[in-house]
């Protein structure tokens, strides 16, 4: 049954906080959420995450053997699982930090019970969209690249190329929505949930490090091109 099969995701807790883990567990199960994992540290987030093949990860950034950055950086070395930070800091630069390494969201503590949910479930949902709306096999190619859509990896002849969450999520949008032009307003609405005012350069450094990856000249992109003044181009 494909209705609400995001509630069978495995979801991972990861704070040094007993208190904050119960009241994150209690949320989600409340609303129906039930295979739930906890883990007071980085290093056992880290064990969790690949022996339980987590499909989201509630990660505290402070934790006492190392910060939910390094731990998300490690993560993302073999796993595009949905990360969603939460932190006491609301300093823009560590929002865009997480951003930037692969992260889905970012709340800050104290945080609202209902916002939690709605960002774990649009997540979970988005997450089940693609699963479900790519046969196997789905595949689009330019160049020497392939694009997975089940298998969301990106392919440079038999080798794969490794992409963060959000770079692999924002390749796949353009590529969807190739030879139309997307602004920065309009990508980061679509990729992250999120307004434009102070997060422009979220959207100009991922472009920047997918060129990195696929194209042969970076400054002299073939597929990933710069229409002055209003957004970007994936031409194929």
């Amino acid at each position: 049954m494909v209705v609400n099969s995001y509630f069978n995701k495995n979801i991972l807790l990861v704070d040094d906080d007993e208190s904050i883990l119960t009241l994150i567990e209690t949320i989600l199960r409340k609303e129906g959420y039930g295979n739930i994992s906890k883990a007071h540290s980085g290093q056992e987030a880290i064990s969790l995450a690949q022996k339980e093949s987590s499909d989201l990860i509630i990660l505290d950034i402070m934790l006492p053997d190392f910060d939910g950055f390094e731990i998300c950086k490690q993560i993302r070395t073999d796993s595009m699982v949905p990360i969603v930070f939460l932190s006491a800091k609301s300093d823009e630069s560590d929002k865009l930090i997480s951003y930037a390494l692969g992260g889905d969201a970012y709340i800050t503590k104290p945080f609202s019970p209902k916002e939690l949910i709605a960002k774990i479930t649009a997540i979970l949902k988005r997450q089940s969209y693609y699963e479900n709306e790519y046969e196997k096999g789905s595949v689009y190619t330019f160049g020497d690249f392939t694009l997975d859509f089940s298998k969301r990896m990106l392919f440079k002849l038999d080798e794969e190329v490794i992409l963060t969450t959000k770079e692999y999520l924002l390749l796949e949008y353009l590529i969807e929505n190739r030879n139309i032009t997307l602004s920065k307003d309009k990508l980061l609405s679509s990729v992250w949930n999120m307004d434009y005012q102070g997060y422009d350069n979220t959207v100009m450094v991922h472009i920047h490090n997918l060129r990195e990856k696929i194209e042969e000249d970076s400054s002299n992109p073939q597929f990933i091109k710069t229409v002055k003044g209003r957004g970007y181009i994936f031409v194929g």
